[in-house]
């Protein structure tokens, strides 16, 4: 028989039962909309249906996400339409940049006071974004600073997609040195797991792919989803019928390991993810990124990367090893350089391809997770400051 916790009760509330909360999502934004529903947004404020378009075109086509800044629309348009079309979502609280400028993360401060990051990043030949789909994550990996937060709640499709508007405009103001001034490819490897946000995901996906001025007309071949292994969910994403490059985060190629280092493991096992994960590739064409972060005498012996090897032996799909970032204060630290390389010969000699991430943005916490959990403990610090000094 389960016990119940004994819930107390006081004279004012007698017999009082907490209730949970749900998260309390943002107001209405365009980018939740497709253009029709703009265009039905717009008449019911009393605007001409052709404002949406016009909207549309400042704010996906010219990345212009002030409304003040519109200057073609009426003042009272403007007026009108910017609490109910477009509301502040991200307010910046810190943003940090490296590699000459060539890496830049922000932290937002959403309406709730939740704090999720994004990264942009530039090469000679593409700039990419790196997004959050969640503030914080429920999957509790122990490596990841992110996991170790747990979940605040989901975005919405435009905290999403305006997170990638910015960096557009970032990218496009010429900021990023060395790279051409236009994003070109986003990847959803930031906070949270975005196959756990699925509708809004979706959604955002579409925004970011059609052609301007609906969205930011990226293709949907530079666009990355990662997942953790969530196997009802990439099956459903197998039948959208998208093109975009599904990233399956395994870290581990035997069940004992990842059971531990991916939780969601205990109820699908590698096994089943994998199934999930060549099938995708099967149906789409498009090859499976299996997303391997290297931890020092953890999942980098050799048996490992033969069963790995094995495991993805004439399969579509490439393994990319990330070198751990690790975050402070924690017990993970990456594979010694000569390990790397051994790892990598022997899933090269099997026949997998394998590439080794960049390391970008050890000097700004580059790692997901890292700038919000450090604001997270500033904040706490100062309010038990403040507490201590108010006594």
């Amino acid at each position: 028989m389960t016990t119940l916790p004994v819930i107390p009760t006081s004279p004012d509330q007698p017999d009082a039962v907490p209730t949970r909360r749900r998260p309390a999502m943002p107001p209405r934004h365009l980018a939740d909309l497709d253009l029709a529903g703009r265009q039905a947004a717009v008449t019911t404020l009393g605007e001409p249906a052709f404002r949406a378009k016009q909207l549309s075109t400042h704010y996906f086509g010219r990345l212009v996400r002030d409304v003040d800044l519109m200057t073609d629309l009426p003042a009272a348009s403007r007026e009108r339409l910017s609490g109910d079309l477009l509301p502040t979502l991200l307010t910046g609280v810190r943003e940090l940049a490296c590699d000459d400028g060539a890496t830049r993360k922000t932290l937002w401060r959403l309406h709730d006071g939740a704090l999720v990051e994004s990264v942009l990043m530039g090469y000679p030949d593409r700039v990419t974004a790196c997004i959050s789909s969640q503030a914080g994550c429920g999957m509790a990996c122990p490596f990841c600073a992110t996991g170790q937060q747990g979940l605040t709640r989901n975005l919405s499709v435009a905290e999403i997609v305006d997170q990638a508007v910015y960096l557009a405009g970032v990218a496009a103001s010429g900021a990023v040195t060395g790279s051409p001034p236009r994003l070109s490819r986003v990847v959803f490897m930031g906070m949270g797991e975005p196959l756990a946000n699925y509708p809004r995901v979706i959604d955002a996906v579409r925004r970011l792919t059609a052609p301007a001025p609906e969205g930011l007309g990226l293709s949907q071949r530079h666009i990355t989803v990662s997942t953790v292994g969530l196997v009802p969910a990439m099956r459903r994403l197998t039948a959208e019928e998208l093109s975009v490059t599904l990233a399956l985060s395994l870290h581990a190629p035997d069940d004992d390991l990842r059971d531990e280092l991916v939780p969601v493991n205990q109820r699908w096992k590698v096994a089943e993810v994998l199934d999930a994960a060549f099938h995708y590739a099967a149906q789409t064409g498009r090859r499976i990124s299996i997303e391997y972060a290297l931890i020092r005498d953890v999942n980098d012996q050799p048996w490992r990367a033969d069963l790995l090897g094995r495991l993805l032996h004439g399969k579509l799909a490439h393994v990319n090893l990330i070198p751990l970032n690790p975050t402070p204060g924690s017990k993970w630290d990456a594979s010694p350089k000569p390990v790397e390389r051994e790892f990598v010969r022997r899933l090269r000699d099997a026949g997998v391809a394998t590439t080794v991430r960049d390391t970008r943005g050890r000097e700004i916490d580059g790692a997901c997770g890292q700038l919000a959990a450090g604001e997270l403990t500033e904040a706490s610090a100062g309010g038990a400051a403040g507490a201590e000094v108010a006594q």
